[in-house]
């Protein structure tokens, strides 16, 4: 018995070495997330703890306290970060259908784009409060906490793929990188849940706003008809063009990051006094140009490409990636900073009351509200959900605006964290 607690719980080297192994482990653990997340005997487990949290915290499990992986040691990481998501941000991207997205009405993308910028805005709310007003219950120097804050906003404005993204900019520290993902699930799922009690109770929400939901029907045609205009089973062919315009897309990123950054390392006194220190980083680069090729391939007949699974392709590199930074993760010190939940319960304060002024000052749906502020939040993995519990076939609207999401994401956060670091 002692032999096997040294084994799995206090010898330094990991069990497990060989990546293979592990990326097997990974698929593993995020397949039994996701099948047993289908099974009505898991439904009330799942109900108080969201799949999401699973697939960052299982693998977590496999670094502390079961050492059976050691992230230092494994490449699988810099993999997903480097060569998946540059390809997630390309797919997602191809999607966006700006002319589908004005034809929602202005309401709609007035109400997303409220949503925005009240994460962009509550960050440095938030961050001021904690730094000013009661320091001593956050014990992290404000040189750190902005940084690992972006990392919020990424997820809060964009998803997954743009969290990462700022955690690799800001070079956000795996310990409180940890913290702040377990403060963006369990906020973000809270916040999730009212919305969708607000959904069964969205007509006297309505009749609260003076809004008027008539277009919310238009809605569900025009999105209906578009889906079944592009959507197809794929060919192997299909399937090989698919990919190979995420990842020559990819490929181009690299090449245009490698030229790009050598003219910034040549300013780097000025950007580091304009607090620009992000536009000195290769991966800030790589995202940024993966993020323009699949905004510019939108405007194309590569936008089809959706119908034969690019949103799809790109969710599963996604989770991929959420399990290679579980992975990475140390529960021990996860919990070590509670403090940094009052920051996201601030935050999430003013992203909402900014929402509620705007609908009832433009009398927009609750729908509008609703989906708009998930878009953003949660993301696609949970905006069809909230637009989905007003009707099954308005899912993909919440897909649509989640994908704009994504766009907006990267830079979105780095306005907030440019904020942030001018307060600090």
């Amino acid at each position: 018995m002692t032999l096997l607690i040294n084994l799995f719980f206090i010898s330094s080297n990991p069990i497990i070495t060989n990546d293979a192994i592990v990326l097997g482990l990974l698929m593993g653990a995020l397949a039994f997330v996701f099948y047993t997340s289908q099974l009505q005997s898991w439904s009330r487990f799942y109900k108080v703890v969201p799949p999401l949290l699973l697939c960052y915290f299982i693998p977590a499990l496999f670094n502390w306290p079961l050492n059976l992986v050691s992230p230092e040691s494994s490449g699988l990481y810099f993999v997903s970060t480097r060569y998946l998501l540059p390809a997630t941000l390309i797919f997602l991207c191809l999607s966006i259908d700006f002319a589908g997205l004005l034809a929602l009405g202005s309401k709609s993308i007035i109400m997303f784009l409220t949503a925005v910028f009240g994460v962009i805005i509550g960050g440095p709310i938030a961050f001021f409060l904690a730094t000013r007003a009661f320091p001593e219950i956050i014990p992290i120097d404000p040189a750190d906490l902005w940084k690992g804050m972006s990392t919020i906003a990424g997820s809060w404005i964009g998803g997954g793929a743009n969290q990462t993204a700022m955690k690799e900019i800001y070079h956000v520290n795996d310990s409180l990188f940890g913290t702040m993902l377990v403060v963006d699930i369990i906020v973000a799922n809270i916040w999730m849940g009212i919305l969708l009690y607000g959904a069964s109770i969205s007509d006297k929400i309505d009749y609260k706003l003076k809004a008027d939901n008539s277009a919310i029907k238009r809605l569900e045609l025009t999105v209906s008809e578009f889906r079944k205009k592009v959507e197809k089973n794929p060919t192997t062919s299909e399937l090989m063009i698919l990919m190979a315009v995420g990842f020559v897309g990819v490929g181009i990123s690299h090449l245009l990051a490698d030229i790009t950054l050598p003219i910034m390392e040549g300013h780097i006194d000025l950007l580091n006094s304009l607090n620009l220190t992000a536009l000195n980083s290769s991966f800030f680069w790589l995202v940024f140009y993966s993020t323009t090729i699949g905004l510019l391939l939108s405007f194309t007949r590569a936008r089809n490409l959706e119908g034969i699974g690019a949103s799809k392709w790109g969710s599963i590199f996604i989770y991929v990636l959420v399990a290679t930074i579980g992975m990475k993760m140390h529960l021990g010190e996860v919990f070590s900073n509670p403090g940094l939940f009052l920051i996201g319960i601030i935050w999430m304060s003013v992203h909402v009351l900014l929402l509620v002024i705007v609908a009832y000052l433009i009398k927009a749906p609750f729908f509008f509200v609703a989906v708009g502020s998930q878009a953003s939040i949660g993301g696609a993995a949970s905006a069809p959900i909230v637009a989905s519990a007003f009707s099954p076939s308005l899912a993909p609207v919440g897909i649509i605006m989640a994908v704009l999401g994504y766009a907006l994401g990267t830079y979105g956060a780095i306005l907030c964290a440019q904020i942030m670091a001018s307060i600090s």
